[in-house]
């Protein structure tokens, strides 16, 4: 599921960096929940849990069918 995961946040990575942001896979879990560490200008940025939500969750849970959820990590 790891490879599957980074092939989806493959795809949103442009649309962050283009905005000066990012985005890393931290770990997925046994259990289906995706942990990722939005860094960058992401990472201070008032959007941040709508950029995580709105995009990198709605992306990771249509690409990969069996995660459950996906939650930023704190550096």
């Amino acid at each position: 599921m790891r490879e599957k995961v980074e092939a989806a946040l493959a795809k949103i990575r442009p649309m962050l960096q283009a905005d000066g942001g990012d985005v890393e896979l931290v770990d997925v879990t046994a259990n289906g929940i995706v942990k990722v560490r939005l860094t960058g200008r992401c990472k201070g940025c008032p959007m941040s849990q709508m950029t995580l939500k709105s995009g990198v969750e709605r992306i990771v849970l249509k690409e990969v069918p069996e995660a459950k959820a996906v939650e930023n990590v704190a550096e």
